[in-house]
């Protein structure tokens, strides 16, 4: 019995059954490989966001700084106020947004205001967004800045443009001009555009900016005549048609001057004069068949005149027949 009897051991003891011993360590084990499991795996996701985020982060300074090329010249706001005008309203507001106080009397302002007005047209007709809208600007001004201030030739002005156009259709070019913001078809558009408006025009642009020009002050001077009182003669007679000394002498008198200048030569008024002349009519005294009786007898007098003229030359006409008669009967 003594052998059958075994001794009991305290749990835990060194001496325990070795089952006994390993089923709780199986479960520490166990717990903290999914603790350690829980653990890398936020770590990965936490790392993973911190990528995406860093990525997000890149676009959108990659966006900020292609779209800080949009703004040199008109900000956002002011493109979309431009947006909403039609093309009245947009060299108004232009005129505003670039200083430009005197486009009516000013040669350079004016042909800067329809250079920056016209590009905006044709740029909304195609339907280009506020950004690309506001990057045309930037890039008209850059090219008109390279002739204004840095006196750049048309070879050099088009490889300007050539290294802002870099990198357009790219994404992440090495390369960048800053208008990655612009499709490839926008791109030949605008190259197309510039053409036929900068470049080709581009010795009236120098012209414009280094000759200097003479400030040319028109006016008119216009004489107003007032119109006279009523009581003297208007409007005046012509100088080369009356002389001034008998004009003034004796038409520009007035009313009142004039009858104190008769009353003062004691002659009569010009009225009564004619009242004191008696009127004689010259057919006092005949009848109406005297008067048909004399104008009769001078129509008979210039008929029968006629008359005899005509029988003149027809008998001389009959003579002259009659000699060409007998010469082709002798023949």
């Amino acid at each position: 019995m003594s052998g059958s009897a075994r001794p009991s051991h305290p749990k835990g003891h060194p001496g325990s059954s070795p089952r006994s011993h390993h089923v709780p360590a199986r479960k520490i084990s166990t717990g903290s490989a999914d603790m350690l499991r829980a653990v890398v795996m936020a770590a990965k996701k936490n790392k993973a966001k911190e990528k995406e985020k860093g990525a997000s982060r890149q676009d959108e300074d990659a966006v900020k700084e292609e779209e800080a090329m949009a703004w040199k010249l008109l900000s956002l706001t002011q493109i979309n106020i431009l947006l909403e005008q039609d093309i009245a309203g947009v060299q108004s507001y232009m005129e505003m947004f670039l200083n430009l106080k005197e486009p009516l009397t000013s040669l350079k302002q004016a042909a800067l205001l329809d250079y920056y007005v016209s590009g905006f047209w044709w740029a909304k007709a195609l339907d280009f967004t506020p950004v690309q809208l506001g990057g045309l600007l930037t890039l008209l001004n850059m090219l008109m800045n390279n002739i204004e201030t840095k006196h750049m030739t048309l070879e050099d002005n088009i490889q300007e443009l050539r290294n802002a156009m870099a990198g357009i259709g790219r994404r992440n070019s090495e390369k960048s001009g800053g208008f990655e913001f612009f499709t490839v078809d926008q791109a030949k558009a605008i190259i197309n555009y510039l053409k036929i408006s900068i470049f080709q025009h581009y010795t009236l642009y120098e012209f414009l900016f280094y000759t200097p020009r003479e400030e040319i002050v028109l006016g008119d001077e216009n004489v107003v005549e007032l119109v006279k009182p009523a009581d003297s003669p208007f409007p005046a007679p012509l100088e080369e048609g009356l002389a001034n000394d008998i004009y003034s002498k004796f038409i520009a008198q007035t009313p009142g001057e004039e009858d104190a200048t008769k009353e003062m030569e004691g002659g009569v008024p010009m009225e009564e004069e004619a009242e004191a002349e008696t009127i004689v009519d010259p057919l006092t005294g005949y009848t109406i068949e005297d008067v048909q009786m004399v104008l009769g007898q001078i129509t008979d007098e210039m008929l029968s005149g006629i008359q005899t003229e005509i029988n003149e030359r027809l008998q001389t006409q009959q003579e002259a027949y009659s000699a060409r008669i007998d010469k082709l009967k002798k023949a």
